[in-house]
């Protein structure tokens, strides 16, 4: 075959409309607007909005059927590839509105595990996806005969699923007792991380926030540690922790954790718990958000009630707007409360109050002391000067004096040579 013949096409993005059901039990139009930046995130671009107002879902197609007709006429038309419901369906109404209507059709919970499981890179994060995924199609399996079989590509197919559906409930149920297992085999490394690091004294601060509020570029500015940010709704779904030093000498564990959105799918939440209570877990927890976001107060809102789900009100709690260098006026930031502060992850404005905020919060284990150091103790000098926050430092007759702030592990070992504790 000549070279000719081959020619390169670029990758075709998939057409959808998107469907709401406004029972005004949330914001339809800002949850809508949601949809549209997880549909672009997925690989889609929204080419229709279609809404209807119900007191509650129809049971069996989730719209009511004269609407139900027009969104078939109207994708027939546009010859879309998918519909994308703005809420949960169940397995019945799926098999309706596939039956229905001329093209597949995905629901939030669905489209949100499909970015996922692009995403996801660690093992343990790939395991995670894997088992929300399937723990959502399980009860989704009986009647649904050669939709099963469907080994296309597209939204609403990756991951695990392609192969295993044509599986039986039983060989999905042994796949998602084995993946528990194999999780909770990470768990308990984990677990014996931290309890290592607590042997350690080393404190940790978790930062959390809404999807896409600068979670990554904020790690990546605070520790240089190299983790993808792009401005797009989760770009990073694994945890990273890092090494900080903040002001006052002390060494803390920075670690970023996956981003939330409304009405995160309970699939997700589940299978995400054991990386959210390193959270939970924190000596301190930054609640970024993104201020240049109309919706600042709600994601607000959405992070704090899982941080309360998790058991973590008597964690102390920081809240930071970041991306402030997108407002034209710090005045048109709500703080909401005096204790929050504005900060950028991008330019580092407002980070250096950030860390001394980070210290003032973990418990006050610090202490100023100053010290006369022998000639012969340079490495215990040196262990002052990594461990600790040196104000002042001066070669005298008798040795080193220091003025150093240091932890109580480290006011132990220089006790003999505290000449004027403070």
């Amino acid at each position: 075959m000549s070279n000719q013949e081959f020619t390169q096409t670029e990758e075709r993005r998939e057409q959808a409309i998107l469907v709401g059901i406004d029972t005004g039990d949330f914001d339809c139009e800002s949850s809508l607007a949601e949809l549209t930046e997880l549909a672009d995130t997925a690989g889609a671009d929204v080419v229709g909005i279609l809404t209807q107002k119900r007191e509650a879902p129809d049971k069996a197609t989730a719209l009511g059927s004269g609407r139900l007709e027009e969104l078939a006429q109207i994708a027939q038309a546009q010859q879309v590839d998918l519909i994308i419901f703005d809420c949960e369906l169940t397995a019945t109404q799926q098999r309706n509105l596939e039956d229905a209507l001329p093209c597949r059709v995905v629901d939030r919970t669905l489209l949100i595990l499909d970015i996922f499981a692009g995403r996801a890179r660690s093992a343990e994060g790939r395991l995670q996806v894997e088992l929300a995924q399937l723990q959502y199609l399980l009860p989704r399996l009986a009647g649904q005969g050669t939709a099963l079989s469907r080994l296309g590509g597209g939204i609403g197919t990756r991951g695990p699923g392609e192969t295993k559906l044509e599986s039986d409930k039983r060989h999905i149920r042994r796949r998602i007792g084995a993946i528990k297992r194999q999780l909770q085999e990470v768990e308990q490394q984990r677990i014996l991380r931290r309890e290592r690091r607590k042997k350690d004294d080393m404190a940790t601060v978790a930062v959390v926030g809404y999807t896409n509020a600068g979670k990554s570029t904020l790690m990546n500015r605070l520790t240089d540690a190299g983790v993808l940010a792009e401005d797009r709704l989760f770009a990073t779904l694994d945890t990273t922790a890092r090494a900080l030093k903040l002001p006052d000498g002390r060494t803390v564990l920075l670690v970023d954790t996956v981003g939330l959105v409304r009405r995160l799918p309970h699939h997700l939440v589940d299978a995400f718990r054991s990386t959210l209570e390193e959270a939970a877990l924190a000596d301190v927890i930054v609640n970024l958000c993104d201020a240049s976001n109309p919706e600042a107060d709600e994601h607000l809102a959405v992070t704090r009630d899982l941080l309360q789900q998790l058991g973590c009100a008597d964690r102390p709690i920081l809240t930071v707007f970041n991306k402030c260098d997108r407002m034209s006026s710090p005045s048109d930031i709500d703080l909401g409360n005096k204790d929050a502060l504005c900060i950028s992850a991008l330019t580092g404005e407002g980070l250096d109050e950030l860390l001394k905020k980070i210290a003032a919060a973990l418990p006050p284990d610090r202490r100023r002391v100053t010290l006369l150091l022998p000639f012969d103790k340079g490495a215990l000098a040196g262990r002052c000067r990594r461990e600790g926050a040196v104000e002042s430092e001066e070669y005298v007759e008798d040795g080193l004096r220091m003025v150093v702030t240091l932890g109580s592990q480290l006011l132990e070992s220089v006790k003999p040579y505290m000449i004027d504790p403070s």
